[in-house]
């Protein structure tokens, strides 16, 4: 069934009653006024991104240094004080993900994002002044809270402040910042090895985009979704206006208050979470999260070293490599998730890696085909990557937030973010083994991600939230 407008004049709304008044099933787009423009919400998504940038970054930045950040602070030698070092993160990217949501509903989207940059800061100082191995312990993990408590608000960010028509490939950039990130730490801790304590100036480089973001974000616009939910309807008419323009305006708050219809206005507990309506939702949310970090993705960057390093080629030219596929991937992730669907991309995606997995378990482990085996698990390695950013790696963080009801987004969003930390940190464990290990887990992995993937996502492909709420 079609629906009109009923008017197409423009109409300030002056409360969350009167919201509740419009014709609530007005679609996005005005008649008269087309699609909203994405040039006006740019801006804003940008700065956002600046959080998975770090993210990046920070994922990346030990791994040039770490012999000379072992070798000034005395640890050189024990594997397990380079471990914690460079795993640490992941600790305390866990326990900033627990309470992302509680403080994004609490405080708001942009205070979350500030708050996520402090760590951020003050941890990348830390580790650049520290002249001890607890000191760089203490700034990693302070760096990993801000980590954990970033990416989840700027999933629900970008999701709520994109136009619909742009949101796939504005979630992209979520992917292609992580990217930029990862390459510009390897680039930056190029010279570690030719200029004495060059590791202190790659922490420092960290604090400047988080620094960036902490002032960007005073001028950036706040959630509509977030102020309406508090009762702060001409404010989220201010922030639609500032987005989408005047014309869209009306529209855009009839079609949330059609996606608040049938909640009660009170944030929901975690313990909500796992019944109920909401519990399905979230169990699509945390298993497609645990299938991203165990299709085997973390494997392929700790051995990635190893297998180009048996056919000769050093690890920089390797790791500008995986930082290629992976941002080419992302590219074209960006320029096809608004045409194609997510659903297509995932199941691709997926397919895909399990293909590049199948070449490298016979790379491994056929020795007698001679350089074609080492060609086959360096090709196959490539291709893992690109694949798994055309799908595996942004589709999750996009289509989680869209499917979330308002009520629950946040919170959900960050138990769905907790599940991907403790994978990552199980996954990261358990690839400390062997390479046939390794290659068992990967196909494992692959084929349950086949089987299970395209369903959890097949019936909410084109599900609004405004249906899964009611």
């Amino acid at each position: 069934m079609r629906w009109k407008l009923k008017s197409s004049a423009y109409k300030r709304v002056p409360s969350r009653d009167a919201a509740m008044d419009l014709d609530v099933e007005t679609p996005a787009k005005m008649a008269d006024g087309g699609a909203p423009s994405w040039r006006m919400s740019l801006p804003h998504v940008c700065v956002a991104t600046l959080t998975s940038f770090l993210f990046g970054y920070h994922s990346g930045v030990v791994n040039e240094p770490l012999e000379s950040i072992s070798t000034d602070l005395g640890f050189a030698g024990n594997t397990l004080a380079e471990g914690l070092v460079v795993s640490i993160c992941l600790g305390g990217a866990f326990v900033g993900c627990l309470f992302s949501g509680s403080i994004a509903d609490g405080i708001g989207r942009r205070r979350a994002f500030q708050l996520s940059a402090l760590p951020m800061i003050i941890g990348a100082a830390v580790s650049a002044l520290t002249n001890s191995l607890e000191g760089m312990l203490l700034g990693r993990f302070l760096v990993g809270t801000g980590m954990g408590l970033g990416p989840p608000v700027a999933s629900l960010y970008i999701t709520e402040v994109s136009p619909p028509s742009v949101r796939g490939t504005y979630g992209s950039f979520v992917q292609i910042a992580t990217c930029l990130g990862i390459v510009v730490s390897l680039l930056i801790g190029t010279p570690v090895k030719d200029i004495d304590r060059w590791w202190r100036v790659c922490f420092w480089v960290a604090a400047v985009p988080a620094t960036l973001q902490a002032l960007g974000m005073e001028f950036c616009v706040e959630s509509p979704q977030w102020l309406y939910k508090c009762g702060r309807t001409t404010e989220a008419e201010i922030q639609f206006e500032k987005l989408l323009g005047p014309l869209h305006v009306k529209s855009a708050m009839a079609e949330l208050s059609r996606s608040e219809r049938g909640d009660d206005g009170e944030n929901v507990k975690y313990s909500e979470l796992f019944y109920g309506r909401n519990f399905n939702v979230v169990f699509i949310g945390t298993t497609l999260f645990a299938l991203q970090q165990l299709s085997g993705i973390n494997s392929v960057f700790y051995f990635s070293s190893t297998v180009f390093r048996s056919v000769g080629v050093p690890p920089n030219l390797a790791n500008i490599c995986m930082g290629i596929a992976n941002l080419s991937g992302s590219i074209v992730a960006m320029l096809l998730m608004d045409k194609l669907g997510r659903k297509v991309l995932l199941s691709g995606s997926f397919l895909g890696m399990a293909f590049a997995m199948g070449l490298q378990a016979v790379g491994a482990n056929r020795h007698h085909l001679g350089s074609a085996s080492v060609y086959l698990s360096v090709g196959g390695m490539l291709l893992f990557v690109l694949t798994f950013s055309l799908g595996a790696g942004p589709v999750p963080g996009l289509l989680l937030p869209e499917i979330f009801p308002n009520k629950i987004r946040a919170k959900a969003m960050a138990l769905c973010m907790s599940v991907h930390w403790f994978v990552v940190l199980a996954a990261s464990r358990a690839t400390w083994s062997t390479s046939s290990v390794h290659n068992v887990f990967l196909s494992l992995c692959g084929s349950s991600n086949i089987c299970a993937a395209p369903y959890f996502i097949s019936e909410f492909e084109a599900t609004t939230t405004y249906m899964i709420s009611i």
